[in-house]
């Protein structure tokens, strides 16, 4: 059971944490997107192993963006740095219309940024609550 007095979105109440392996290629386009994300000053980076818990990817990354411009060019400059990095671009991308939560999937990572209204809405933290947080190193901000 959780403890009462932390809300269900702190990353603490998710399983326990995961070192980023730089040997896998998955984890590496996992850092390659943090960065991205964070060059564009995006807030509550969060990495989820959702292998055990998901078949639809091996990792989620949820970041906030604090306006509708911020959240475009967060997901631009995701694009940009993996399309550079890795010379891949997202199967998907959802929501660029609206720009209030754009998702980005590259198939075995998917990419959420969202005002923070909409996360803590939508609070995708507690529904994959059983996936396993992944300890971003600071060297990687």
């Amino acid at each position: 059971m959780l403890p009462t007095n932390r809300p269900l979105t702190h990353p603490s109440n998710l399983m326990t944490a995961e070192v980023l392996s730089l040997e896998d290629p998955t984890q590496r386009l996992v850092t390659t997107i943090v960065q991205a994300a964070d060059d564009r000053k995006a807030a509550d980076i969060l990495a989820l192993k959702v292998t055990e818990v998901s078949f639809l990817a091996d990792y989620f990354i949820l970041a906030s963006g604090f306006s509708r411009t911020q959240v475009r060019a967060i997901a631009d400059s995701i694009e940009e740095k993996v399309a550079t990095t890795w010379h891949r671009h997202p199967t998907q991308v959802e929501g660029k219309g609206e720009n209030n939560w754009i998702v980005l999937d590259y198939g075995e990572v998917i990419a959420h940024i969202m005002l923070p209204t909409e996360r803590e809405f939508y609070n995708l933290e507690a529904f994959w609550g059983h996936a396993v947080r992944v300890d971003l190193p600071p060297e990687l901000f």
